[in-house]
């Protein structure tokens, strides 16, 4: 197996990971109410080096805890406001001709636009048309902009981290497949409990004052990146994930007769990229130097949601993706021995 062992001292690092992901986390309770699962995913997408997507109604602090978790940390921060008249160059940046008054001889000169911080918040990103979405593109997989045929590189690390209304359609436009597997996860967030939104309606309706202390720098979370990447994975983890990747998929020998019946598109090749990695960093922030099988199972959902596309059937029965990955981490065996028969259990249809 071609992964790098974690040298002596990634174990002393792997503590401060865990104290790290303790001390931001106390510096988002300062203002946010519950949303521990979300906090946990967003920060497992920061340290594998990832862009997330959260998914929400109105009024759960998605925005709120993205601004706020940027506060806490070291690094640059913009907020792009997505609406249906933006232009990619209100993104990206724009060259403009600038004349030297002592010489009289005019040049192009690029302004930076907004895109060029180490957290960006792209507000209801599915409120602009594909042009403009497509500009975010290049800069979430390549880390760079390409404005009149120059590349601008963006300093790393570099987030994305996107805001998306799921009930309101009227005006938007549903984001390509193509960007939305740019997304290492799409994290879905929940109405508060009961008890939950009574700390809300305490806390947000009587003056407060709260100061944020910044936990980690741009070098330090560069450095976690690079640890999470050193953390090993068993072979039958990876013989796990690929299992369970390849199993969305139609057209494979391993492929269960539920998934043929109800799934049009399956995941890529980037969801076991993403599985691994964001296994390897759960790992790290739970203080461990090793990856199980549990790991994957915590990660399956935000990272497969988005890549799977049911069928008009499916949707019409209320058959969802998430669903289908409960079904399939249900069946599918954990164990080394087991996961070498490529026998699915007959439970979803062999």
């Amino acid at each position: 197996m071609a992964d790098l062992a974690p040298a002596a001292d990634d174990v002393s690092a792997a503590a401060r990971v865990k104290e790290a992901h303790a001390r931001i986390t106390g510096e988002l309770r300062k203002v946010i109410v519950g949303l521990d699962g979300v906090i946990d995913e967003l920060l497992i997408s920061i340290f594998a080096r990832g862009h997330c997507l959260l998914v929400g109604v109105p009024g759960l602090a998605k925005t709120l805890l993205i601004s706020t978790l940027a506060k806490s940390l070291s690094l640059s921060f913009n907020r792009i406001q997505f609406t249906p008249d933006l232009m990619p160059a209100d993104i990206t940046g724009t060259e403009v001709i600038q004349e030297d008054r002592a010489t009289g001889t005019r040049q192009l000169k690029f302004i930076r636009g907004p895109i060029f911080a180490n957290v960006i918040l792209a507000d209801e990103i599915n409120r602009t048309p594909p042009k403009t979405q497509a500009a975010l593109l290049e800069a979430m997989q390549e880390r760079q902009v390409t404005v009149g045929g120059v590349r601008h590189p963006l300093a790393p690390p570099f987030f994305v981290l996107a805001t998306q209304n799921p009930i309101e359609q009227e005006g938007t436009y549903p984001l390509p497949e193509a960007q939305l597997d740019r997304f290492m996860f799409m994290v879905r967030v929940e109405y508060p409990t009961e008890a939950e939104e009574m700390r809300i309606v305490e806390m947000t309706t009587k003056p407060t004052t709260v100061e944020l202390q910044q936990v980690l720098s741009g070098q330090e979370i560069l450095d976690l990146q690079e640890l999470v990447r050193r953390v090993p994975v068993p072979e039958h983890v990876l013989q796990y994930v690929l299992r369970l990747v390849r199993a969305t998929r139609v057209n494979t020998p391993e492929t269960p007769a539920l998934v043929k019946e109800r799934v049009a598109w399956g995941a890529g090749p980037r969801a076991s990229q993403y599985l691994v990695l964001a296994g390897k960093a759960r790992a790290l922030l739970q203080g461990r130097l090793y990856v199980s099988t549990e790991d994957i199972q915590a990660v399956a959902h935000p990272v497969l949601r988005h890549r799977i596309i049911t069928t008009y059937g499916a949707e019409a029965e209320g058959y969802t993706s998430d669903r289908l990955v409960t079904d399939l981490l249900r069946t599918i065996p954990t164990t080394g021995e087991a996961l070498r028969d490529h026998r699915l259990p007959s439970v979803l249809g062999s």
